[in-house]
């Protein structure tokens, strides 16, 4: 399939190293984590329309969801993502317009788009809120945002000890991911007209990972 790719000035400042090992970890491991999240992700990833945008394509673990022949608006700013991505996404038959952006500043037209997908996305970017307002300026009126993320865990429980202690060699490593965010206090206190969020939790060796939510708001 054919690309297009656009590239702006953002403010993503890549690590050379953790870029690198990110790619090549989600590339590893993502297969794993894609198993895991199946039963959610087919769930609130059914029936997507041809054109999709995603906030943090990384290296296509989503193009399953994705109809061959259709067009995926891949946000992706780390650069180290983008030649798995290209692949990916030519196996898939997926149309890829790739821009080397941050989810805050999409560039996109007010009110251009009818579905938005994210999946490990919000707990790594620098304003949730500021990217939460980006999906509704974009989403055309009944347009959907569909997410899966992990969250905060409940206070007092061995999760969220692990998520405290481990807070700043998580965020190291995996390029400011936080995972002490509650996404969904700020998924609802966005402005959509309607959300509907599932809580569940992995079983993984990612401890501090696996307290997660999916869910659909609309415009």
């Amino acid at each position: 399939m054919t690309e297009t790719t656009e590239r702006s000035p953002s403010a993503f400042h890549q690590h050379a190293g953790r870029g690198a090992f990110n790619a090549a970890f989600f590339a590893a491991v993502g297969p794993y984590l894609n198993a895991a999240q199946r039963r959610y992700k087919g769930a609130v990833f059914a029936d997507l329309p041809e054109v999709v945008v995603e906030f943090g394509s990384g290296v296509g673990a989503n193009l399953p969801y994705l109809t061959p022949g259709g067009t995926l608006i891949a946000i992706e700013p780390n650069r180290s993502m983008h030649a798995r991505l290209r692949a990916a996404a030519a196996r898939r038959g997926v149309h890829l317009d790739l821009r080397e952006r941050t989810a805050e500043d999409t560039g996109l037209p007010d009110r251009s788009v009818d579905t938005v997908i994210s999946s490990l996305v919000l707990c790594t970017v620098t304003d949730p809120a500021g990217v939460l307002a980006e999906v509704r300026r974009i989403l055309r009126p009944g347009g959907t945002f569909r997410f899966v993320e992990h969250v905060v865990a409940p206070e007092g429980t061995p999760t969220r000890t692990a998520q405290r202690v481990l807070r700043r060699p998580w965020a190291w490593t995996f390029e400011g991911c936080s995972c002490e965010r509650d996404l969904e206090s700020a998924v609802r206190s966005a402005g959509f007209a309607d959300v509907e969020v599932e809580r569940y939790r992995l079983h993984t060796p990612f401890v501090p990972f696996n307290p997660q939510i999916a869910g659909i708001a609309r415009a």
